[in-house]
């Protein structure tokens, strides 16, 4: 193999495992893989990977080790065992997780001489290898910029800084988008599907309503900066007469307006706090204080 084409090790061959690995012998690099269950890895060293006999084994096959597996116990529980191999190496830990994890599992690594990059894979399967899929890092910028080249392999890898904690907070951040933006899709498709429109038809529409709906985005970001919200585009009162005609609406149609009703409760709170002519984005200042807890 060229020396742009390190060796990399992929612990943990399940469905996303397999891809990354996948995924980096097309590009070339030659590929260690481990898993519990080695008939698991039997198809990728069918296509070129070299399957390891144990965890010990996998660590000192490579300079670079991606970990993908279940959970941090199962990232423990392979890697406890034979941690003196990870010395001078560099661990990129794609299991899913808390922040809070993330930095114990950093502070571990290095209490073992090994950098440590915490990961987010922001795609399915399938998208890995796409440079239009995110993956994010944070921890060692060293092991990241040493490594950056087999990493842009995967995916476009963003690294989001130092704190080993930050590649699973924005993940959380980023499923939660994820999640309300495709839920609300779901509840107006339901919404115009009670007229019999497709949701082929709607779909095209909403997608570029969400590119105007980024822009907004982009222009309430600085004020949440600021923590300064200029009513001057729609306010918070505005916003709550609107979502009455979208329940008002759905209900109608036997739509489920939990959605809805809980936005609508969010801005009502936002109003009640002095915000209703400022603008949608003051809604964070009821979000950052959960009702009846601490504030953040």
């Amino acid at each position: 193999m060229g020396s742009d084409r390190p060796a990399v090790t992929v612990l943990g061959t399940g469905s996303m495992g397999s891809a990354l690995a996948a995924v980096l012998m097309e590009r070339g690099h030659e590929t260690t893989v481990w898993n519990r269950s080695a008939q698991r890895a039997r198809p990728l060293v069918e296509r070129g990977a070299r399957l390891a006999a144990t965890p010990e084994e996998a660590v000192a096959a490579s300079p670079l080790v991606i970990a993908c597996v279940l959970d941090y116990a199962a990232l423990h529980a392979v890697l406890d065992p034979v941690v003196g191999a990870l010395a001078d190496r560099v661990l990129v830990n794609l299991t899913s997780g808390s922040p809070e994890q993330a930095h114990e599992a950093a502070a571990w690594a290095r209490s073992h001489a090994a950098d440590y990059l915490d990961g987010a894979i922001m795609t399915t399967p399938p998208g890995v290898g796409s440079p239009e899929m995110m993956f994010l890092y944070s921890g060692s910028q060293a092991a990241f910029e040493a490594h950056r080249p087999t990493l842009a392999s995967l995916g476009d890898p963003l690294f989001l800084g130092s704190d080993p904690g930050l590649a699973s907070l924005y993940d959380a951040a980023l499923l939660g988008l994820m999640w309300s933006t495709m839920t609300g899709w779901l509840h107006g498709t339901a919404l115009v599907g009670a007229e019999k429109t497709p949701a082929t038809d709607f779909t095209p529409v909403a997608i570029r309503w969400l590119t105007a709906v980024a822009g907004f985005l982009t222009t309430y970001a600085p004020q949440v900066d600021a923590g300064r919200y200029p009513g001057d585009d729609a306010t918070v009162d505005v916003q709550i007469a609107a979502i009455d005609h979208l329940l008002h609406a759905a209900a109608a149609r036997g739509i489920d307006n939990a959605l809805p009703e809980l936005l609508k409760s969010a801005m009502e709170r936002t109003s009640a706090a002095g915000h209703g002519s400022d603008s949608y984005a003051s809604v964070i200042e009821v979000l950052r204080h959960a009702p009846g807890g601490a504030s953040a």
